[in-house]
């Protein structure tokens, strides 16, 4: 059979750094694993299965599963990825997706053995202070080290202040819950990263990055994305989902 961290590690894409999680598996304490998504969109893709799949692995294996709603940051905007700046959303329209989403959540997760949390709880409490704390913790260059930052700066297309920001709260959410390991896809790396440095700030062990790699979508070039439409969604009816699957390019197959 194999072992606790061949089934962790099994379709990883990175960890950073592998032998920390050998290590603090071996102190025998449950992790604290941590997956953030922002409910931007009403349905879980087989992109977001991915991922999704490994929390359930180190939930098998006796691990906390921490799953963070971002209904906060969904209102903010992720650029990961991102070529122009993301439409922002109202309170109300992340709400209705994150009740959609939730449900769906628990046809791959054990409901029971997840603790979720909303990250408005936090980040709307933040006072300028504490804002400004915050965005001590890096410079702007190292923001710019970001792949989409950097050709959107070079390319003289507009980066907002509030989207440099966005990698602070999502590193401020695992100070809030205290994570060991924060899971994503390779494409969310740099947010994961700068979580870690917030946690050395805050006196907290830093959280370990594991990276899942990214599902192309159906057209079989972009990932996987509802924006796109390129995405199968996993609540879609049997008929449905065949005829998408049947669309993707051959060679993408395996």
């Amino acid at each position: 059979m194999p072992s606790d961290l061949e089934v962790l590690l099994a379709g990883a894409a990175e960890v950073i750094p592998e032998d920390e999680l050998r290590n603090r598996i071996a102190r025998g304490r449950p992790l604290r694993v941590k997956l953030g998504l922002d409910p931007t969109a009403p349905a879980v893709t087989l992109g977001w299965a991915v991922v999704l799949r490994k929390l359930r692995d180190f939930q098998r294996l006796g691990h906390t599963a921490v799953l963070i709603v971002g209904d906060f940051t969904a209102r903010v905007g992720d650029p990961s990825g991102m070529s122009e700046t993301r439409p922002r959303l109202s309170k109300e329209a992340v709400q209705g997706f994150a009740d959609r989403l939730l449900e769906q959540f628990w046809l791959i997760l054990d409901r029971d053995a997840t603790e979720v949390r909303y990250n408005s709880e936090w980040l709307e409490a933040m006072d300028m202070e504490a804002v400004l704390r915050m965005t001590a913790s890096t410079t702007v260059a190292r923001m710019l080290e970001r792949d989409d930052f950097a050709k959107r700066y070079a390319e003289g297309r507009p980066i907002s202040v509030m989207e440099l920001l966005y990698p602070l709260l999502q590193g401020m959410d695992s100070v809030a819950v205290e994570a060991d390991v924060e899971l994503g896809g390779t494409d969310q790396k740099f947010n994961l990263l700068v979580g870690r440095d917030l946690q050395r700030d805050h006196g907290q062990e830093p959280q370990m990055v594991f990276t899942m790699p990214l599902l192309e979508g159906i057209d079989g070039v972009h990932k996987m994305s509802q924006s796109l439409g390129n995405y199968v969604g996993i609540t879609e009816s049997a008929e449905e989902m065949f005829g998408k699957l049947m669309s993707i390019p051959d060679e993408l197959i395996g």
